[in-house]
């Protein structure tokens, strides 16, 4: 399985989670998990996905969560599980 943690933060807005998960869906990612809070008008989701799958490589898949971020007015962020894991170690 390869895994990837997605981040969305940015001022909330109606469809932010619509718009990436239809995303994901349309490139064959799975949602494993998903935790979203909205704390004073910001907007938070942390998403662990699996793209074993995917039509598009990591590097593409990430290129355009970026985008559709910047489309929505929302940072995205994608890593791969194994980095993220390893980063919060040291």
């Amino acid at each position: 399985m390869n895994k990837a943690i997605i981040t969305v933060v940015g001022h909330d807005t109606v469809g932010i989670i619509a718009r990436v998960c239809t995303y994901l869906s349309d490139s064959h990612v799975n949602v494993l998990d998903i935790s979203q809070t909205i704390i004073d008008g910001f907007f938070n989701m942390m998403m662990i996905v699996d793209y074993t799958n995917s039509t598009v490589d990591f590097s593409e898949l990430n290129s355009h969560l970026e985008a559709l971020g910047e489309e929505i007015g929302v940072n995205v962020h994608c890593q791969r599980e194994e980095i993220f894991t390893k980063m919060h170690r040291i």
